[in-house]
């Protein structure tokens, strides 16, 4: 009897009116039906079928693909068959085609496209540093006069090994070999190894925070440095002479540019790099075998001994400080690493071996100039001697500075990318806010975060604005990518002690810790000098990284999932209570669990806070990202009930999250299914969907309270989460929620609080 009433109950209370309609509003479905048509039945409401000529509401198509979306398959289908072919027809060759076959199903494969994107994405950096390298060896030396065969043959061995040990060694044949599920990057790398230790966590932070400031200063110095040799120009002397910060305007006007194309996509952007760095890389080449005909003995410095040698001389001016001009033609590496996933490991293997000569090329050509030209009394009192541009004749040299500019530009883009991946994964982490993503190209690894994108472009330009040119600004750079190296080499070493050799993990830490260890002390004399700021800069994004961690584990200490068994009976109970009016028709929560048979405690206290939010269907819906570009997917857990609902929605990572469109769509094809009761509304709404009703979308945030008993430290990393998440933004715009006028609300964080002394009673 109990149970029919019950039932009764339901069916009554399934025909009561919702929030819009009012409490008066059964007695009129009694006169003109559910659906807001007469007696009869056969005549709608003449008021619903006209408001949806006053509005575009957005609404589901029919197709789960869009006539763009199904033509980008169909190419990318056709494009596999061939590829597919390729490998068929190569299989039937022999051992070589076999092989080809094996590489082309892997990781490693390779295709012609996406090795000229990966020319246009992760060696700008790198390809820069022939610019500068030599022109400061020659600063650090006192000059050119006192760079004799000695100091020319080690300078050289010291970079041709920095570059084999460090960027071909241990960032190609090494780091690269390591990644997390194509993803590289020092917190890629962390991910792998967080198991081992929590103590992990300490270098993979730092290491991350400090990549995250080289990122700042790269653009400033590669592109400031660059548009600089406009000055060296005769025909534009003059110009540059009389308007001093002409090449700051420059500047600036080309970062801002640069960082407005960002959100087109690395691969559209990479496409037409790689054709200028495959120029440029060409050309650094061939003016290097244009020197190196004049003296082919420099390629004795091929052998280390020149470099131990010279590095302990006393003809070496610099000293230890030397290092940190090395250091300098090894930057770029951990950019490359961080940007694998943009490109695939194969294609960076199939494109760095000509990378590597151009660079071996063009750096002996420039010590086969100074060999024949150092004792030349004509450059004895140049300043500022550059032999990169000094090797080539003045016709030359016009081609040179345009290649360098875009160069420079092109190494901006190399560590804005490695950026955004950087912040990806700390977010997976949470060891950042949970940022909007964008992801522009075909494949997931290329993607776009707004906010790093604008907090890059300000701080570029505040480091302009400080140091406004590139000869104090490259005081600064260097400084912190050596932190990221020595950390980087710490957690590569703990990976292969753990799953590949423990005594190789010793040899490499021995060797690479004590090569990197160099070039961070001869970069620590640049801190007075400027690298005070990438300290600075480091340490403020360790502090955000730190903070937001140990503000995550406080909140989800407390964070608590409720059973069915514990949520249903009150559920029910408040769904039948005819005596609380209705908050809305539908009540949604977004929340970030994903498990279907539970009920996050939040949306529970949330329905129950102050006045309860009486409903006729509550929704729990998490939204989830999927490596595919266009998955459109959703699952429904009812938990046997008609009014609660958890709903997973999984799109694409190039689908548009407008979840409350989809959501309209759930609710119609549960109402088709008969789990939903229909809604029909009997007044317009802004929506213009008569079927169902209305809907009121909330959102919950914590605060601590004043008796929370938490550490200094614990308040202080949950306020600064707070604050950061107040700028980052939220989901109200990620997924559209804004023009529905959702409800934020605030709940106290329940960490362990305080007992508060008695009061005690007087008598007045």
């Amino acid at each position: 009897m109990a149970e029919s009433k019950r039932q009764a109950k339901r069916r009554q209370q399934q025909g009561q009116p919702g929030s819009q309609s009012g409490n008066k509003q059964s007695n009129q479905n009694r006169r003109t039906g559910r659906n807001g048509s007469n007696g009869s039945g056969d005549k709608p409401d003449e008021t619903l079928l006209r408001a949806d000529t006053f509005t575009n509401a957005p609404k589901v198509s029919r197709r789960s693909l869009t006539k763009e979306e199904r033509a980008e398959l169909a190419k990318q289908a056709e494009a596999e068959t061939k590829q597919a072919q390729k490998l068929a027809s190569a299989h039937e060759r022999g051992p070589i085609g076999r092989w080809w076959a094996r590489l082309q199903s892997g990781p490693n494969k390779i295709t012609l496209a996406m090795s000229l994107v990966a020319l246009g994405v992760v060696y700008g950096d790198i390809g820069t540093s022939p610019l500068y390298t030599m022109q400061t060896f020659l600063s650090g030396q006192g000059g050119l006069a006192h760079a004799n065969r000695e100091a020319v043959l080690g300078v050289l061995s010291l970079v041709f090994w920095s570059i084999t040990l460090i960027t071909t060694v241990k960032y190609v044949l090494i780091a690269m070999r390591i990644d997390n599920n194509g993803e590289g990057g020092i917190f890629a790398l962390y991910s792998l190894i967080r198991k081992y230790g929590a103590w992990l966590a300490i270098p993979a932070m730092l290491g991350g925070a400090a990549f995250l400031a080289d990122s700042v200063l790269t653009p400033a110095v590669s592109i400031s440095s660059a548009v600089e040799g406009l000055e060296t120009l005769p025909a534009l002397e003059s110009l540059f002479t009389q308007n001093k910060d002409l090449t700051l305007m420059i500047t600036v006007v080309i970062i801002v540019l640069l960082f407005c194309v960002q959100s087109r996509g690395t691969e559209r952007i990479g496409k037409v790099f790689g054709s200028v760095v495959m120029v440029w890389f060409t050309f650094l080449a061939v003016v290097g075998l244009v020197n190196l005909s004049n003296d082919w003995s420099v390629f004795a410095a091929l052998n280390p001994v020149y470099g131990v040698k010279f590095l302990f001389s006393p003809h070496n001016a610099a000293g230890l400080a030397v290092m940190g001009t090395v250091f300098l033609s090894t930057t770029g590496a951990e950019a490359l690493y961080s940007d694998m996933g943009h490109v695939g490991r194969g294609n960076i293997y199939f494109t760095w071996p000509f990378i590597k000569v151009a660079l071996v090329l063009c750096y002996f050509g420039q010590g086969a100039w100074m060999l024949n030209h150092w004792d030349d009394s004509a450059y004895n009192r140049m300043h500022g001697l550059n032999p990169f541009f000094e090797m080539m004749t003045p016709s030359v040299r016009y081609l040179a500075v345009v290649l360098s500019v875009t160069a420079g530009i092109i190494a901006s883009q190399a560590l804005i990318t490695g950026a955004f991946t950087m912040v990806s994964e700390a977010t997976r982490l949470d060891w950042m806010p949970h940022l909007q993503v964008r992801y522009p190209a075909r494949t997931r690894g290329q993607l776009y975060i707004p906010v790093v994108n604008i907090v890059l472009c300000v701080s570029t330009l505040l480091v302009l604005a400080i140091f406004r040119d590139s000869e104090h600004i490259s005081a600064a750079y260097g400084l912190a990518l050596t932190v990221t190296m020595i950390t980087t080499t710490i957690l590569l070493a703990v990976y292969i002690w753990h799953r590949k050799s423990k005594f190789w993990s010793m040899v490499f830490l021995v060797v690479f810790l004590a090569i990197q260890t160099l070039f961070f002390v001869a970069s620590m004399a640049k801190f007075l000098h400027g690298g005070w700021f990438t300290c600075l800069l480091t340490l403020a994004i360790l502090f955000v990284m730190i903070t937001w961690r140990d503000g995550t584990k406080i909140e989800r200490a407390q964070r608590r999932h409720m059973k069915p068994k514990d949520f249903l009976p009150t559920l029910d109970k408040l769904h039948g209570d005819f005596r609380i009016p209705y908050f809305a028709d539908n009540i949604i929560y977004l929340t970030s669990d994903t498990e279907m048979k539970r009920l996050d405690t939040n949306i529970f206290f949330s329905i129950f806070a102050d006045n309860p939010k009486r409903a006729r269907a509550w929704w729990a819906v998490s939204v989830e990202t999927t490596d595919q570009p266009f998955t459109r997917e959703y699952a429904v857990e009812n938990f046997g009930t008609t009014y609660l609902f958890r709903v997973k929605i999984r799109l694409g990572f190039k689908v548009s999250q407008s979840i409350p469109t989809y959501l309209h769509q759930i609710m119609h094809d549960l109402e088709e299914t008969g789990e939903l009761p229909q809604q029909k509304s009997v007044y317009p709404k802004v929506d213009a969907d008569p079927s169902i009703g209305t809907i009121r979308y909330v959102l919950v945030h914590k605060a601590l309270m004043p008796e929370s008993k938490v550490s200094r430290r614990g308040e202080l990393s949950l306020s600064v989460k707070y604050a950061i998440r107040h700028v980052a933004g939220s989901a109200v715009k990620w997924f559209g929620l804004a023009p529905y006028n959702p409800l934020v609300e605030v709940q106290p964080l329940f960490v362990p609080t305080r007992r508060s002394p008695k009061l005690k009673r007087t008598a007045e």
